[in-house]
């Protein structure tokens, strides 16, 4: 009888990892809006599976890329060509950032690829803290409703914030943090890869992989188990988008950032880097808020924590790097985002 007891308790506690997966997680919540809330469960559905698609050609091209690399054994090589020229590609990388059409979500999958392949941490953040923040739309729409200047400080900010998150982590390394920023799964990959080719740190690239069988076992390991890897965090990022745009709306958000002084700053810039608010639908809500009293350094401070991280981002790129660099990560954002607040506060 105890075996029986200490059997099924030993089946039930095992339960426990199985239950907190994305995909266990991605789909519970769905089926308690289908219970709860039946009238809402088809929109959140269909917010989520239209989000989700129009992030998967940035998955597709990610995941090939990566496997492609892996496979030609040119993974190993890249680290090395950013050697000696990592201010050069951190100015670059903010920069290129401060015009990629990406949201916060949709450059999940590039800064997998990157970590994968090896290229520094400084300048993968400072891709990851300003690709999210303008792209043109963004921009033509940011104009329209709060003026060119507006526009043009968040365009500025955009960079300006690349540039301080790169050079920040590139002084934190140098300082000794950050000695094993990936966690195990992106920075090895899969055992079967790891196996399969040699070490080829001497050896150039096999570009032409598909002519070598064991090489071709290592792109579609790759293939597979990066796809996997990056589609069920990303559907449970869109999912969690999905319930915040239904059930926490846009206005109450932007509502919760009024007022004037160095307070609100900091209190949009807190407010901001959880909540999700599309950057088509936060230049309209900020331009009333304005009109309202709200002061033009809290305005950029909300807008450009709220594009810089937020919950269904960072949901999604928990499992990709370790608790320091998600925390540098989160810290840089917010201390960028209250920066950039106060100096255009400052100048207009």
């Amino acid at each position: 009888m105890s075996d029986m007891v200490e059997t099924s308790g030993s089946r039930f506690v095992n339960l426990g990892p199985w239950l907190t997966t994305p995909w266990t997680i991605s789909i519970g919540a769905l089926l308690a809006v289908l219970v709860f809330d039946t009238a809402n469960s088809g929109a959140i559905a269909e917010i989520a599976a239209s989000a989700f698609a129009g992030t998967l050609p940035y998955i597709a091209l990610a995941v090939l890329l990566i496997a492609w690399l892996k496979a030609a054994g040119a993974d190993a090589v890249i680290g090395e060509v950013f050697k000696g020229r990592e201010n050069r590609a951190i100015v670059l990388a903010a920069t290129f950032g401060g015009l990629a059409p990406f949201c916060s979500c949709e450059v999940i999958p590039f800064i997998a690829g990157l970590l994968a392949v090896g290229a520094p941490l400084s300048a993968i953040m400072a891709f990851w803290l300003s690709s999210p923040l303008i792209d043109p739309p963004t921009l033509v729409i940011t104009a329209s409703a709060l003026g060119w200047p507006f526009a043009v400080g968040k365009a500025v900010s955009a960079v300006a914030l690349g540039l301080f998150g790169g050079f920040a982590v590139k002084a934190m390394i140098a300082g000794g943090f950050f000695a094993n920023p990936v966690r195990e799964r992106v920075s090895k990959g899969s055992c079967c890869s790891s196996s399969a080719v040699p070490p080829i740190s001497n050896e150039k690239p096999v570009w032409k992989f598909w002519r070598e069988e064991p090489r071709n076992d290592v792109f579609r390991t790759e293939l597979v188990e990066n796809a996997l890897f990056l589609v069920k965090w990303l559907v449970l990022a869109y999912v969690l988008e999905a319930l915040l745009i239904t059930y926490v709306p846009a206005s109450m958000i932007a509502g919760a950032v009024g007022g004037e002084g160095v307070i609100s700053v900091v209190i949009a810039a807190l407010v901001g880097i959880p909540a999700y608010l599309n950057g088509y639908v936060a230049p309209p809500l900020v331009a009333g808020l304005m009109d309202q009293g709200m002061s033009t350094g809290a305005a950029m401070t909300f807008m450009v924590a709220g594009a810089v991280s937020c919950i269904p981002a960072m949901a999604a790129v928990w499992p990709l790097v370790h608790r320091a660099v998600f925390a540098a990560y989160l810290g840089l954002g917010v201390a960028g985002a209250i920066m950039s607040g106060l100096i255009f506060q400052a100048i207009v």
